[in-house]
């Protein structure tokens, strides 16, 4: 058995644009059916196990969604902009509902994964300072990068305004001297470009390609999404409770 919810607050809570008193104007059009009934009031509680049908289609219930999405350049992470297109934007019809928002943002020129749920504890838990939740991310670089790098992200460094920043990993890549991978374990303001313009270097391009230990499809083409099943979504939060060296 599942959890017992009224009517009209478990289709509203599946359905971006449909209201309560919307669910109630389906009952009394006798539109909607519980286990192949039809109802003629909103306010029954049913279980999130029954089978509940909108004109005959199926609301398959989910108390939260999780959504990967590989975000293009020139999109920004937020749930509205009056200038630019927004990560919600580009969401399926069919991945939408009412409170999703992006867990984390990318800069408007950085790519890769951003996760979009309405899920507000699990983005507390990966988005608290106190938690360390790793990020991936594949830089190209100005100028190559530099053997010494490696210890300089390990040991930490303290970038522009007297921000200390907690141990990274760096790995450089051995066919590409200006590509690298880097993961850190915090998410400070344009905190990538910043390390590295602190090593005199500057980066050119910059894609997320994992968090935790998830990492992004690599069938998803850029604006594409993916909704995470159930089994993938504690791999985005694998957390390390102390600082990483």
């Amino acid at each position: 058995m599942g959890e017992k919810i009224r009517l009209d607050r478990l289709v509203a809570s599946q359905l971006p644009d449909v209201s309560r008193a919307d669910v109630k104007k389906m009952c009394l059009k006798k539109r909607l059916a519980v286990n192949g009934k039809l109802m003629a009031r909103s306010d029954v509680r049913v279980d999130t196990d029954d089978e509940i049908t909108l004109d005959g289609k199926r609301i398959e219930y989910k108390k939260h969604i999780y959504i990967m999405m590989n975000k293009p350049q020139g999109v920004v992470c937020s749930t509205k902009d009056g200038e630019s297109t927004t990560v919600l934007e580009l969401v399926p019809e069919n991945m939408r509902r009412k409170g999703l928002f992006p867990a984390g943002r990318l800069d408007k020129d950085t790519v890769g994964f951003v996760l979009l749920t309405d899920d507000g504890e699990l983005s507390h838990r990966m988005l608290s300072p106190k938690s360390h939740v790793p990020k991936t991310y594949h830089v190209r670089l100005e100028r190559p990068w530099e053997e010494n790098y490696k210890q300089l992200f390990a040991q930490g460094m303290t970038i522009d305004g007297g921000e200390k920043c907690l141990p990274a990993e760096f790995e450089g890549s051995p066919e590409n001297e200006l590509e690298c991978t880097l993961v850190l374990h915090e998410g400070k303001y344009h905190q990538v470009k910043r390390m590295f313009t602190k090593l005199g270097n500057k980066v050119v391009f910059l894609k997320r390609t994992a968090i935790g230990e998830l990492p992004l499809d690599e069938k998803l083409a850029p604006g594409e999404c993916l909704e995470i099943m159930h089994k993938d979504v504690e791999r985005l939060s694998t957390i390390c409770e102390m600082p990483c060296k």
